[in-house]
């Protein structure tokens, strides 16, 4: 009955949101061809019009950031706030709706690079004119400084596409004894050369990583720089506590002459952590006082959704874009039993994905997945290779404990974000019928990624989820599944801790295709292949339902930033009500 009543009530949120967006901009496009959900009906929507320069926005959030340290920042809410309003980028999104957001433009740089020797070195010019908060000039040598701290071992959990790719990167530990990469080359103030070890004609969408951000050498502290970013961008920090209070100020060198990307409406921004995230959803559905000025950190609650269908005037404030991330359980396959892959199997055909989906608030917030991959890097819908039925085969998993020696079943231990303890407990009951018994460990959000990234430390399996940074197979896969790239501590991406050589020599080949066609259709087939040794279970893929205060304006979901409010255009109807 419980079922049936969310079911219901997600099949009407559908349809009450897609007859809201009559009228806007956008339709159907790639991954959502075809389908009428969320993801369609607010591909291109804005919410307030055009807002007015002024005021205070206010941001209500449940948590503090993972890192605001753009060499550490590699969370797809973080990396929003932080690209759009602190610091800039040398490529960056454009600053628009739906999938029109996935367009690359220049932001540092003149233009998206210029590629030479068969796309194994890239040269970037910056723009004239362009600096920080206190109004000194940003040099190629201070983008140079920063992807060279992000190979420091005590600055883990930032992107690696630096790792990855840039010439004799290898064993590089950062540039605290004076060390430096010869493979990053400024001529003078205003170039860059990255020479990498192999081709990537891909690489200027791996600038738009906040690794690519400027940052001064003299305004390093090291662990401490994440209290405190020196700004490139619109804002800076005027006080910052950890757990309670953000506020940003304008960057009165900040010069909007050089930044067609973002456009700085509000005076202020506030960001209130700490809140319940019920209390922030009855707050943003209420929209009273300084509320009308505020927007939500993090996605509706699914219990809140019956708050929001009877009321029109609230549904109009709602935006639902995918997040084009995949959500997965993750299972640690260098440690007993899941170095079994019969084991690994049998969590597949346990779970029941249909708990775990009514559990999240039904088909409205979540897509089942069955592949690794999201729709959008399979032309717009994903493949079934495997044939599980959505509610799992208790007596398939059963069969294959069995034969795997663990016929009696086995306990574990899974460690979940907070705010995925529902999720968590669907995936238990599922499990359990099987005889896979999970205890669930809780880790508070602004904690959970260095918990996961602890190999030494962390449970057997863990819930987290993966999103493209772009539309490619290579920046998915080869970050999930590639055992070279695994670290002790600040792992990311690869928590199955999956090392499997074939499945690394196929990366390899793929990598080297010349043509992008070819390389998609291989990397689809790959998914199909690692999914098959089941190092983790493709669960869903959210969608991100916001409800903005009556007073926002230029309130859209940014597909790039997996479904979040873009900060580079979001402001205020009328400044003047607004408080703070």
């Amino acid at each position: 009955m419980e079922k049936r009543t969310c079911t219901a009530l997600a099949t009407a949120l559908v349809a009450a949101l897609t007859l809201g967006a009559t009228g806007c901009s956008g339709g159907p496009q790639d991954g959502t061809r075809g389908r009428k959900n969320l993801a369609t009906a607010n591909n291109g929507r804005t919410i307030g019009g055009t807002p007015e320069r002024g005021g205070t926005l206010t941001v209500l959030s449940n948590q503090d950031f993972t890192h605001l340290d753009p060499a550490r920042n590699w969370v797809m809410n973080d990396m929003d706030f932080g690209t759009r309003l602190l610091y800039r980028t040398l490529v960056s999104y454009k600053a628009a709706p739906g999938t029109a957001g996935g367009e690359l433009v220049p932001d540092l740089a003149t233009d998206l690079g210029t590629p030479s020797h068969g796309t194994r070195t890239w040269t970037f010019h910056l723009k004239p004119g362009i600096t920080y908060e206190d109004g000194t000039p940003i040099t190629a040598q201070d983008i140079k400084y920063n992807v060279e701290r992000s190979f420091s071992p005590d600055l883990p959990g930032g992107s690696d596409y630096a790792a990855r790719y840039l010439k004799d990167a290898k064993g590089y530990q950062g540039p605290a004894k004076g060390e430096h990469l010869d493979s990053i080359k400024t001529p003078d103030d205003r170039t860059i050369v990255f020479e990498l070890r192999k081709p990537f004609a891909e690489f200027p969408n791996a600038t738009v990583m906040p690794t690519f951000a400027p940052v001064p050498k003299a305004k390093d502290k090291g662990p401490q720089y994440d209290n405190r970013p020196f700004s490139s961008g619109p804002y800076k920090i005027e006080t910052y506590q950890r757990n309670k209070k953000l506020v940003l100020v304008r960057n009165s060198h900040w010069d909007p002459k050089t930044d067609p990307i973002r456009k700085a409406y509000p005076d202020k921004l506030v960001m209130v952590m700490g809140l319940k995230p019920n209390q922030i959803d009855d707050r943003m559905i209420a929209s009273q006082g300084a509320d009308a000025s505020a927007v939500p950190w993090y996605a509706l609650r699914p219990e809140s959704a019956a708050k929001v269908l009877p009321r029109a005037d609230v549904r109009k404030r709602l935006l639902a874009e995918s997040t084009n991330c995949t959500d997965m359980v993750q299972m640690h396959t260098g440690r007993a039993p899941f170095d079994n892959v019969k084991v690994r199997q049998a969590v597949q055909y346990a779970l029941d994905k249909e708990v775990v989906i009514t559990s999240s608030g039904g088909p409205a917030f979540n897509d089942v997945s069955t592949a690794y991959m999201p729709a959008t890097l399979f032309d717009g819908k994903q493949p079934d290779t495997l044939k599980i039925p959505t509610t799992g085969d208790t007596d398939k998993a059963k069969k294959l404990l069995k034969e795997a020696g663990k016929a009696d079943g086995f306990t574990t231990k899974m460690t979940v974000s907070n705010g995925d303890k529902g999720r968590a407990e669907a995936i238990q009951q599922s499990l359990a019928k099987a005889g896979i018994k999970v205890v669930i460990e809780t880790v508070d959000p602004s904690a959970f990624y260095a918990a996961i990234g602890d190999t030494t430390t962390r449970t057997d399996m863990v819930y987290t989820g993966w999103c493209p940074d772009y539309p490619s197979g290579s920046t998915f896969l080869p970050f999930v599944f590639d055992g070279r790239y695994i670290k002790e501590k600040g792992n990311s991406g690869n928590h199955s801790l999956f090392r499997d050589e074939a499945t690394m020599k196929r990366m390899d080949e793929i990598a080297a295709m010349t043509d992008a066609e070819k390389a998609g259709a291989a990397w689809r087939e790959l998914d199909g292949e690692i999914l098959a040794k089941a190092p983790t279970v493709p669960v869903l893929v959210r969608r991100w339902p916001l409800v903005v205060g009556t007073n926002i304006a230029g309130a859209y979901g940014q597909t790039s930033f997996g479904g979040q409010l873009d900060y580079a255009t979001v402001g205020l109807k009328d400044p003047a009500k607004s408080e703070g």
